[in-house]
């Protein structure tokens, strides 16, 4: 049985000219499996996320023909019953941990706030979980690094913070949105590697968001191509090189070699989709 079963999934905006779909009618299953989630800004990648672990409030409109998680409807459950799977069984990792992070409150503070409202565990047992997730996503201080504030860390370990928080209720779902954009390129593969290494071995279900084709190309199974709300191609990521849509193409063709001769770079011709 997959771990997440979504039919016909709509997120629905009112706009001054109408209603907008800005995710429109995707559909997706999620094994123990890496799936990558990519496409431009605004086609519906981190709503699609969103929609399902419940963050689109009103007047977002999110509706589904099926939107089950292990085999569990979670259409029409209450906000008390979705906050139980939410972050405990399904977590989620935003872009940057600036922003994510609650500016005010210590480190260890906030990782364990995260497994105390799923878990009732004795103080030192809580503390012992904190600092064994600490190491667990390579910090090697874990006891120094509890008592800093956000502001008091570098991007990449803000963000090793944030994946801390997400795993350590043990999810059986992590989705991953945008998890390096903030990050230098020499940090983005070590987050990367972690997060792959943490999958593999605790039998999750990963759901990469990201811009980067050849990233989601490299730590997945499979890719999901997004334009304008839609889902255009859906693809094992070995075979990306050999993508049929011309969106996804464009998109290939578009991202810059390291041997680059191209005097310009090719942009989207959308008129060879338009009417597909």
């Amino acid at each position: 049985m997959s771990l997440l079963d979504i039919q016909n999934l709509t997120v629905t905006f009112p706009t001054p000219r109408g209603p907008v779909n800005v995710v429109d009618g995707v559909s997706l299953t999620l094994g123990q499996e890496r799936l990558g989630i990519v496409g431009e800004s605004g086609s519906g990648k981190s709503m699609t996320g969103r929609a399902i672990l419940g963050l689109v409030r009103p007047p977002g409109v999110v509706k589904a023909d099926r939107m089950a998680f292990e085999g569990q409807e979670l259409q029409g459950l209450s906000d008390r019953a979705m906050r139980k799977i939410r972050g405990a069984r399904i977590s989620m990792v935003m872009q940057d941990p600036k922003f994510s992070l609650n500016p005010v409150m210590t480190v260890g503070r906030q990782i364990e706030e995260a497994l105390r409202t799923h878990e009732s565990l004795p103080r030192r047992a809580l503390k012992a979980r904190v600092a064994e997730m600490l190491e667990a996503v390579r910090i090697h201080d874990p006891e120094r690094v509890m008592d800093l504030y956000p502001h008091e860390v570098s991007g990449g370990m803000g963000q090793r913070i944030m994946i801390a928080m997400m795993l350590i209720p043990r999810p059986r779902i992590l989705i991953a949105d945008e998890p390096t954009s903030a990050l230098d390129v020499s940090v983005q593969g070590q987050v990367l590697d972690l997060i792959d290494e943490l999958v593999r071995e605790n039998g999750m279900g990963l759901m990469l968001v990201s811009h980067d084709l050849h990233l989601v190309g490299r730590y997945c199974d499979r890719v999901m191509v997004m334009n304008a709300g839609r889902v255009v191609e859906v693809l094992d990521a070995k075979n990306l090189h050999a993508a049929q849509h011309p969106y996804t193409k464009g998109l290939l063709a578009a991202v810059p070699r390291m041997n680059e001769t191209r005097a310009e770079l090719p942009t989207l011709d959308r008129s060879q989709w338009a009417s597909t």
